[in-house]
């Protein structure tokens, strides 16, 4: 199945957006944070579609060196499967990022903390969630194919517009993956455009969509390309 994201509509209030992709999909991903940030379930219970949490990642590092910083950002992961218990809704998390090369390796010992802990809180909450590759920005966890090892096996949310930035979608598109996010871009920025608007070739992304049966979002910024990119796809 194909949704969208409200990240095509983060300036309008959470429910003018739940009232206007509710519409167009069945299943819609909120960006929970800022003018999105989900404090209740309440709102949901009027609606029918499925729903995915992208949980908060400004500010957020769960491979931070800094203990406290870690620990404050695997609280809010936790916080946000605990609303996506209520919700019934999976959980799309960032993998953290360190600060300088030499803390590669403190830094991925960090992330496996977070990561234990945050396998144990999902256990009890009955939640399903997944890490998303990252684009082009060094330091950034999850960059390559290479780097799924230290997922150590959790789900995947293979974002196809991230891995265009890095080189690297075909060699993600051969891994396995539960959940993907659409958009495209010209190799250089990330400019969530609309599909068609840059280098993807979305063919590929659809056949292993299929082969994986994985559930997909478009995550582009503007509302029209969204729905445009929605109705390419679904013709694919």
């Amino acid at each position: 199945m194909i949704g969208i994201s409200t990240y095509c509509l983060i300036e309008e209030p959470l429910p003018v957006a739940l009232d206007r992709l509710s519409g167009l999909t069945g299943l819609i991903e909120v960006m929970d944070e800022g003018p999105h940030f989900v404090d209740s379930p309440e709102l949901f219970e009027s609606y029918s579609a499925d729903f995915i949490l992208h949980a908060p990642y400004h500010g957020m590092n769960i491979a931070c060196l800094f203990e406290a910083v870690r620990k404050a950002s695997v609280e809010v992961m936790t916080d946000c499967f605990a609303r996506a218990a209520e919700i019934g809704a999976a959980v799309v998390l960032h993998p953290g990022y360190f600060a300088w090369e030499q803390e590669r390796e403190q830094a991925t010992g960090q992330f496996a903390k977070s990561l234990d802990e945050l396998s144990c809180a999902a256990r009890d909450l009955s939640v399903a969630f997944s890490f998303e590759n990252m684009g082009n920005m060094n330091f950034f966890n999850l960059r390559t194919p290479e780097d799924l090892a230290l997922i150590e096996g959790q789900r995947f949310t293979l974002d196809v517009g991230h891995a265009n930035l890095n080189r690297c979608l075909p060699r993600f598109l051969g891994t396995h993956f539960t959940h993907l996010h659409l958009h495209d871009n010209d190799g250089k920025r990330d400019t969530h455009s609309p599909v068609g608007e840059g280098t993807i070739g979305f063919s590929a992304v659809m056949a292993a969509m299929r082969r994986e049966h994985a559930t997909a979002v478009v995550e582009v910024k503007q509302f029209d390309g969204a729905v445009a990119s929605l109705m390419a796809l679904e013709g694919m």
